[in-house]
């Protein structure tokens, strides 16, 4: 395994009848170990396979040749799980620039602000419908045309869309861009270990065969046992904090700035997923240690109504060394230290500091930080929140509830009512 999933201090409430949570969890981790060929669970069994990375591997290998800049418009699932790979992994050369919120008046500036001659557009839309990426898309395409001229912009564009002629799909032939198909049977919210999250990647250069590594390592973990799954006990810890009245809240907190982005994709990933039928913890997503002066206090001294993750890379002995000789009077603990010692130090202090106050909490720790540990921890999650949807009864695909505000979207602008 790339991580070691410890829940020595998950029950501080001996009372709470955890067995009939676990017993469950586990018979849910059979029956996905045993489905996990269906199509339903695309998001997990493409990453047992290789054949369909050769075709984005080689876009990636010529863009990165030409181009000094790639614009990745997405929103959501379509953006977030590309960008918890990148931002921790990427090299320099192509830079990566996310638009993943609708940029109102910052997306002119920022295409007039590149050289269109060196910059990749890549446009990401499961339905091809979704307005802030067509909007979007259709703002910057204006823009290359302009810059390069009609019969140049193909080279400049790619998609990744749902098979059928949705709007994006027929948007990148106008130009006879390539399109690479998104698979029907994942949501967004999961495709981070398809092309939706590994082209992104292979711009960057990262090996994206090494991310997949590290996702099998998860699944066939799970093939293999079952009842030893680590996302299964997870999920049982959680729901049954849950299910027993004990907490409304998970938070994830990892201990370094690279996995900021995985905190928020896993949010996302669980709320979507398990908000629904009035149940599901509500997914809070930190960072430590900032999040220890804005946050701490009321996880210590506050409601008792959370479970908390805290994701701790090993980090001691690494990044500068503070210099001893600039140290005032009652710094000298920090006298030969570097600043991978001071996280270190404090990451462990808040793992002490939450058990002593009887917080439930596990600690996932991570020797170090790469693109096969990445990949695990992607599976870890998607195969959690799978499980957690099974003992919590509700479907973990789609987000029934989310269409209601789009349709009231195209409607107002229909109509003309956005005032």
């Amino acid at each position: 395994m790339f991580y070691r999933h410890d829940m020595s201090q998950a029950f501080p409430n001996s009372d709470l009848p955890v067995g009939k949570y676990q017993s469950a969890a586990a018979d849910a981790a059979r029956s996905l170990a045993s489905r996990l060929c269906e199509p339903t669970y695309n998001c997990l069994n493409l990453a047992l396979q290789d054949a369909d990375l050769a075709p984005i591997e080689a876009l990636a290998a010529d863009w990165r040749l030409r181009y000094r800049d790639v614009i990745v418009i997405g929103i959501g699932g379509s953006s977030l799980g590309a960008r918890s790979l990148v931002e921790p992994l990427g090299g320099a050369r192509p830079r990566l620039i996310f638009v993943d919120n609708v940029e109102v008046l910052t997306l002119e500036p920022l295409l007039r602000g590149l050289d269109a001659a060196r910059t990749g557009l890549l446009l990401v839309s499961k339905s091809g419908s979704t307005a802030e990426v067509l909007a979007q898309a259709l703002v910057a395409l204006r823009h290359f045309e302009a810059s390069l001229g009609r019969e140049r912009i193909a080279g400049h564009v790619a998609a990744i869309t749902g098979p059928g002629q949705n709007a994006l799909r027929q948007l990148a032939g106008r130009w006879s861009a390539p399109v690479f198909d998104h698979d029907p049977h994942v949501d967004g919210r999961y495709s981070v270990l398809t092309n939706v999250g590994l082209l992104p990647a292979f711009l960057a250069g990262i090996d994206a065969q090494a991310v997949r590594i590290g996702a099998r390592s998860v699944i066939e973990a799970l093939r293999a046992a079952p009842d030893q799954c680590p996302a299964a006990a997870g999920a049982a810890w959680q729901v049954a904090y849950e299910r027993e009245g004990r907490a409304a809240t998970t938070v994830l907190v990892p201990y370094d700035a690279r996995l900021a982005n995985l905190a928020k994709w896993h949010r996302q990933i669980w709320a979507e997923s398990l908000g629904k039928n009035g149940g599901g913890l509500t997914p809070q997503a930190a960072l430590g240690p900032v999040d220890q002066h804005s946050q701490l206090q009321q996880w210590l001294d506050g409601m008792p109504d959370k479970v908390f993750t805290v994701v701790v890379p090993e980090l001691a002995g690494q990044g500068a060394t503070i210099p001893s000789e600039l140290l005032a009077d009652g710094l000298d603990y920090l006298k030969g230290r570097t600043l991978g010692d001071l996280v270190a130090a404090e990451a462990r202090a808040t793992l002490a500091t939450l058990a002593r106050n009887h917080r439930p909490l596990r600690t996932i720790w991570l020797p170090k930080i790469d693109a096969a540990t990445l990949g695990a921890l992607f599976a870890h999650y998607i195969v959690e929140t799978i499980l957690a949807a099974a003992l919590l009864g509700v479907d973990p695909f789609g987000q029934p509830a989310v269409e209601e505000g789009k349709t009231l979207t195209r409607e107002y602008l229909r109509s003309g009512r956005v005032r």
